[in-house]
């Protein structure tokens, strides 16, 4: 059998271009806390979490064990089929973190799968067919998900859902005209868009659900002001129109509290939950009350894998670690550090045109040192030589213009000086790129 680094030389001829191709395929041999190790021998630090999935960091000794130990006991369910102790606890356990009356769970193993599962539930139990969602959010690529899904067109090429949905646009502060409050603009512009919605399009008595990421993660990490989250909720208790919050990225401390519905003081009907949930083990669920999910009978929806147990297992450990190691302040106290140390580095380069920030989940804006436009292909040359200086960043928005900035919620004031330094160093490098480049 070939070595495995002979075949990631050729892993396009094994894995289809949409597995195999993203930034960067770093090779790794060993994870550990905020750390990777690639095969070339370096050790990298790690501010991408597996996209916001391993916020108890890589390999938690604890997560080790769990996985050891319920292994020992039961490798598959299936739920319903049999009935074991840890989706039970666990089910127990994250209602105790989650906002409202949250706390009747359909577990699954994906992001997409609980978004999937959120709309089927809307949609049964108002007997509505229509779901509005927002211009930019992202909420998975399978069909139905790709109905709501709009933060690059290029993801629903060839693949437009027969999924019925109207989009509005998402909050943009920057929009606001000059001497204008900003919140103020996207508050009445919100209240617009969905009268201007319901005249011409659509009847509020046929929308079964608003859903939206409270946050914009693929999108760009987007912050709206707490008011329009707030208003979106009114308008839905006025029509009777369940609120869906796609909490996959934004869940499990990544804001510096447990959820983005605390954040913005705003609890929505349901909720879909996933990647940190369980610290790298597939799993995700849709949330509701006990009241809505008992309108979804038995055969309205179904999983053989959803809530594995050994996955479930994992999950209530990785609530053990949150509650011992205080990472939801961790969160709020690191991620507040890393935005102030940011805000100095955008002061010292103009190639930074915004950091926006809750918790651990911050976005870095790049613009051309030209133009002024946001810039991917910027971003894309920064991320390059942050990983040559020793750090893995990620990207997002809808022209990779943006530095996703997601390392594990265990991480301390020292890695993110040392994480921002490498930054610091790669930004320097590529302007000094440009520089020689327009001397030419």
């Amino acid at each position: 059998m070939a070595n495995w680094l002979d075949l990631y030389k050729e892993m396009g001829d094994y894995l289809a271009p949409s597995m195999a191709k993203d930034h960067p395929n770093l090779p790794v041999v060993k994870e550990e806390g905020c750390y990777y190790w690639g095969a070339d021998g370096k050790k990298y630090l790690d501010f991408t979490s597996g996209i916001a999935v391993t916020n108890t960091g890589h390999r938690h000794p604890k997560v080790v064990q769990a996985i050891k130990d319920a292994a020992d006991e039961l490798v598959h369910g299936p739920s319903g089929v049999i009935m074991y102790e840890s989706i039970l606890k666990l089910s127990e356990e994250l209602g105790e973190v989650l906002p409202g009356d949250l706390d009747c769970f359909f577990f699954a193993n994906s992001g997409t799968e609980a978004i999937e599962g959120s709309l089927k539930l809307a949609k049964f139990v108002t007997e509505r067919p229509y779901v509005i969602s927002f211009t930019g959010c992202f909420h998975g690529r399978s069909m139905g998900a790709l109905g709501v899904t709009t933060s690059k067109a290029k993801y629903r090429k060839f693949l437009q859902p027969s999924h019925l949905s109207y989009q509005i646009p998402y909050a943009d502060v920057k929009a606001a005209p000059a001497g204008v409050d900003a919140e103020s603009y996207v508050v009445e512009k919100l209240e617009k868009d969905f009268k201007k919605l319901f005249k011409h399009q659509v009847t509020p008595e046929e929308v079964a659900a608003v859903i939206l990421e409270p946050i914009l993660g693929e999108g760009g990490y987007i912050i709206p002001p707490k008011a329009w989250v707030k208003k979106i909720r009114e308008i839905c208790d006025q029509h009777g129109i369940l609120l869906i919050f796609d909490e996959v990225q934004t869940g499990f401390g990544r804001t510096g509290e447990w959820f983005a519905a605390q954040y913005f003081d705003v609890t929505p009907d349901i909720m879909a939950i996933a990647k940190g949930i369980a610290s790298g083990l597939p799993l995700s669920a849709t949330v509701a009350s006990k009241q809505l999910m008992q309108k979804w009978p038995i055969g309205s929806h179904g999983t053989t894998f959803g809530g594995n147990p050994i996955a479930c297992s994992v999950a209530r450990t990785t609530l053990e670690i949150f509650h011992e190691e205080n990472l939801v302040e961790n969160s709020r106290v690191v991620g507040a550090y890393a935005r102030e140390q940011l805000l100095k580095m955008k002061e010292k380069y103009s190639i930074i045109s915004d950091v926006r920030s809750a918790g651990l989940m911050i976005g870095i804006e790049l613009s051309d040192p030209t133009t002024g436009e946001v810039s991917g292909e910027a971003v894309g040359k920064v991320l390059d030589y942050a990983l040559e200086e020793g750090v893995l960043f990620y990207l997002c928005g809808n022209e990779g213009e943006v530095i996703r900035m997601i390392p594990p919620l265990t991480v301390t004031k020292q890695q993110i000086d040392d994480g921002l330094q490498m930054l610091d160093k790669a930004i320097e490098r590529y302007l000094q790129e440009q520089l020689i480049k327009g001397e030419k």
